[in-house]
């Protein structure tokens, strides 16, 4: 596929700030969204540890260094299927301790180039 039939393909828009629903393949009450940030500098999606053991997610597939703001660490990685904007997504998170943070998901690179465009200014009603 050339450059400019990507481009003219349907992307999803998405804001700073999205609902994510995990989707654990269990009905319960666990199965909720969660308000997630959604950060293009991010290469791989992240996941807080407390969260994913509360949907039972898993097994790690493997583990990565990552660099972040507070160092270099080693971090697991799962595969976890998501919804976003109503489309369904497979794709790689690390694990890591984010109660300290505002957002227990963050949405990276990896998730984003699977047919979503960035508006700053949107906001998902």
């Amino acid at each position: 596929m050339n450059k400019e039939n990507k481009m003219s393909e349907a992307k999803i828009v998405l804001g700073l700030y999205e609902n994510i629903k995990i989707l654990d393949n269990k009905e319960s009450s666990e199965s909720k969204e969660y308000f997630s940030r959604i950060d293009t500098g991010a290469t791989k999606s992240s996941l807080d540890l407390v969260l994913a053991a509360k949907h039972n997610l898993g097994p790690i597939l493997r583990t990565k260094y990552v660099k972040s703001a507070h160092g270099n660490k080693l971090r697991p990685i799962i595969e976890v299927e998501i919804l976003i904007a109503g489309k369904k997504i497979k794709g790689d998170f690390t694990l890591s301790d984010r109660s300290h943070m505002k957002y227990p998901i963050l949405i990276g690179q990896n998730i984003l180039r699977q047919g979503f465009i960035i508006d700053p200014n949107f906001e998902r009603k």
